[in-house]
């Protein structure tokens, strides 16, 4: 394949078959994994095509995710209309109007609103009663039926039972008494509910970070990794591999004397005779502005620092020890040779959440999946 002229996104699906496939190692449950966003920027229909989702006439694999998460219907339209077959599930409360799409698209909703929930039973022909999770919130106060205000739903639950329920840890990554806590609320709340719950009602609460965060398998029956999958947080603590790679070209090369600035604001000063090179990257390809002055790009998988301020289509680095020339690659986030820019990395030193890093990364490049193999 050709690289493109200027820049992109290499995406390597084996790391993240690598990396779901600890994550269901350490969750000691099948996952349900998180597709949102595009796969946070990483491209949804080819990362559930790699995790081995049927789609088609293709089975699932064997370790292949119990199913898919997405936050709106519009993202599992785009799975369905590749062929996806696979469970999808929407975990962002729908408006009434939705119910009908979603249930025309195959979708699982999270249902919290008794007329939510009479309105997606009305949906089905001839009593068939379509699968859909029941959202409980433990604290997070974003959606769902308070853990303590549950006894209102008994008699709907009865009459409608939902395939699962689950709750969303806010903390989890920060705090495990919080995690505790809220996992306590939700015991209780299906406590609360009782017999209104099937006896095989299939119950989760695990994030990435509620997954890294226990010493011991996940609770329930499914866990939903996110972030993790994409190697965007926990990747040392749970053996995860760097799954973007964004790569883009030196374009010009200049001399600039000691005293001289580099870029908008002359925020950077050259201390000694410095050689610059220009990289066809910017703000406007997920690089953020809060990278200027500190972060670093490899060339040759040597390390060189941004030199003033990251500007919307072009950065400048400071190459004075590095032999490069135009034309020649440089990598802002990812692998080049033995050296590694991870995610986590340049999230941290932008100051920014590595979801902001990874779901802005698709504003203009264009992503090239890259695989060594199939499912």
């Amino acid at each position: 394949m050709n690289l493109p002229s200027r820049a992109w996104l290499d995406v390597d699906l084996d790391a993240v078959r690598h990396n779901v496939r600890q994550l269901r190692a350490r969750a000691g449950v099948p996952l349900i994994v998180m597709v949102k966003a595009n796969a946070y920027g990483i491209g949804a229909v080819a990362v559930s095509r790699a995790l081995g989702v049927p789609f088609d006439r293709s089975p699932a694999i064997a370790d292949a995710p119990w199913g898919l998460g997405v936050a709106s219907l519009d993202e599992a339209a785009e799975l369905r209309d590749a062929g996806c077959r696979g469970r999808i599930l929407c975990f962002t409360p729908l408006l009434p109007s939705e119910l009908a799409r979603a249930y025309a698209l195959g979708v699982r909703p999270a249902l919290h609103r008794l007329e939510d929930i009479r309105a997606w039973a009305a949906a089905g022909q001839g009593g068939e009663l379509r699968p859909y999770h029941l959202s409980i919130d433990t604290g997070m106060a974003r959606a769902g039926a308070r853990w303590d205000q549950v006894d209102g739903l008994r008699d709907t639950l009865h009459a409608h039972p939902p395939e699962g329920v689950f709750t969303h840890f806010h903390s989890a990554d920060e705090d495990t008494d919080s995690r505790d806590e809220q996992e306590a609320r939700f015991v209780d709340a299906m406590l609360a509910l009782g017999d209104a719950l099937p006896p095989a009602v299939l119950r989760h609460s695990d994030n990435s970070a509620a997954i890294a965060s226990r010493t011991r398998l996940s609770p329930g029956s499914l866990a939903r990794p996110g972030i993790a999958a994409y190697g965007g947080m926990f990747s040392e603590l749970l053996g995860l591999r760097q799954v973007v790679h964004l790569r883009a070209r030196v374009i010009d090369l200049r001399d600039v004397l000691a005293g001289e600035t580099v870029s908008y604001g002359a925020t950077w000063t050259a201390a000694r005779p410095t050689r610059i090179a220009t990289i066809s990257a910017g703000y406007a390809d997920g690089y953020r502005r809060q990278l200027s002055n500190r972060g670093e790009v490899l060339i040759g998988g040597v390390r060189c620092r941004v030199a003033g301020r990251v500007t919307m289509d072009m950065i400048m680095v400071d190459v004075t020890d590095v032999p490069c020339a135009v034309g020649d690659v440089a990598t802002l986030i990812g692998t080049d040779g033995a050296d590694t820019l991870s995610t986590e990395h340049v999230a941290q030193v932008a100051e920014l959440s590595p979801y902001e890093l990874l779901v802005g990364l698709a504003l203009r490049v264009p992503s090239r999946p890259l695989s060594s193999s199939p499912p």
